[in-house]
């Protein structure tokens, strides 16, 4: 309804913003990495170890991946694990069904190929891209799922970021174990062995060994402890919560790509949120419920800046209610 048409006794109310767009961005346009988060990388790379990341839900941990795979011009891959989650999942998966339609269906004599009926996981078409979509001895060309985002990336490097894997059953990372740490495995339904990609040695980057050429991202949010043998495996970081100033400057970096530049941003409103953040997580805390995280103190400026709402407004606390301090149940 348009405002100029407001029932009689109704207030006219301003237009609706539009809405963000993506602001759960899996782009890797944008990240603010520290230091020490970077040195991470680095060791991961040059130990050829997947990298695990912990830390709260909301504090960026999903992001890193696909920025790394964007800074390095690497291909990117990504499995979000589910309680249902297997580790075949993450390595090749086989249509059983539809093998035993065709078979029904067949013509005598027919032959029919297993590979038809196999797709490759995000590890496979890290490891070996060229054996992922490979289409010889009668097999079906497979295109890449990622297809569109890698078409121009380094074919040798890949990031996979593997998601919440504390979701999944203690069998899964136990039966990554190997696969992760030797790159490669065989697909028990054709025999086929499956092994890195070699060429990475020819035009790689300074201090990423063929051992490291594919940077494996693990994020946990610690719902289910993780095996002991395969913590030994990763490289552990945990991501701290950012400090006032941190936040800011995630602030004006998320401002920038959404703005085309810094015009515009409220420092002063990006600095109020973040000590509102801060004391929120304190009551939050306090009272035994989940602290509001870095996501949601973006979600709190985007309203703040989109809606016209600043520090003085009348509608600020009710922001902070909606974005920040959510009525939630206590932790257990």
């Amino acid at each position: 309804m348009n405002t100029h048409d407001a029932p009689e006794g109704h207030e006219e109310h301003t237009p609706l913003p539009l809405p963000v767009n993506s602001p759960d961005r899996r782009d890797g346009q944008v990240y603010v990495m520290t230091a020490e988060l970077r040195m991470a990388v680095k060791v991961a790379l040059a130990t050829g170890r997947p990298l695990l990341l912990r830390g709260e839900p909301g504090s960026g941990k999903s992001s890193l991946a696909a920025y790394v795979a964007r800074e390095h011009d690497w291909r990117y891959y990504e499995y979000v694990v589910t309680s249902r989650s297997k580790a075949e999942d993450l390595l090749w998966t086989y249509d059983h069904v539809r093998r035993l339609s065709d078979a029904q269906v067949r013509d005598p004599g027919t032959v029919l190929n297993d590979a038809d009926y196999v797709t490759p996981g995000p590890l496979w078409w890290a490891y070996n891209p060229a054996t992922a979509a490979d289409g010889r001895k009668g097999r079906r060309k497979r295109k890449d799922p990622w297809a569109r985002i890698n078409k121009d990336r380094a074919p040798d490097h890949a990031v996979v970021l593997i998601d919440e894997i504390d979701k999944a059953d203690p069998d899964l990372p136990n039966s990554l174990l190997v696969p992760l740490g030797s790159h490669q495995f065989t697909v028990t339904d054709t025999g086929e062995r499956v092994r890195r990609q070699k060429g990475a040695e020819r035009g790689g980057r300074k201090g990423h060994t063929a051992a490291g050429q594919h940077l494996i991202i693990i994020t946990t949010n610690e719902e289910r402890e993780l095996p002991q043998a395969f913590l030994r495996r990763c490289v552990v970081m945990e991501l701290p919560e950012p400090d006032r100033e941190r936040l800011v400057d995630i602030a004006a970096e998320h401002f920038r790509h959404e703005h085309g530049g810094t015009e515009g941003f409220d420092q002063e409103l990006a600095e109020a949120l973040a000590r509102e953040l801060l004391d929120a997580r304190k009551e939050a805390r306090a009272t035994d419920v989940r602290p509001p995280s870095t996501a949601e103190f973006l979600d709190a400026l985007r309203a703040c800046t989109s809606l016209g709402i600043g520090v003085t407004h009348d509608d600020w606390w009710l922001i902070r209610s909606l974005t920040l301090l959510k009525p939630q149940q206590p932790e257990a």
